[in-house]
């Protein structure tokens, strides 16, 4: 996986611990953490808990492109956003579902 420079390059001179934290212990340590859980389940159930937290922004958008870079296809990803729904809300996955698509385009296969 490519280093992740997120934090660093948004928050680095407002919040320099934070954006340390962000890049190199989240995606650095813990998203590294392959022989545990692959990078592609890691990428569902951050999806899913960004889905089902509400934070539908760009957060959102740039793990479903993690997602699909990691693997998941759009078929997955539509059937995960979908189930999902019942849970999170119809709302939720009306947003989340929109972004896929947007990632994905319309071929779900």
């Amino acid at each position: 996986m490519d280093k992740v420079t997120a934090g660093r390059d948004a928050m680095n001179e407002f919040a320099p611990k934070f954006a340390q934290l962000n890049d190199d212990v989240l995606f650095g340590e813990v998203w590294s953490r392959e022989n545990e859980l692959s990078p592609r389940d890691r990428s569902l159930i951050t999806v899913a808990a960004l889905m089902a937290s509400g934070i539908l922004d760009t957060s959102l958008l740039h793990h479903i492109q993690r997602a699909k870079a990691n693997g998941v296809t759009a078929l997955e990803m539509s059937e995960a956003l979908t189930q999902l729904a019942f849970y999170a809300g119809w709302p939720k996955a009306w947003a989340a579902l929109r972004m896929a698509k947007e990632v994905y385009g319309t071929d779900r296969a």
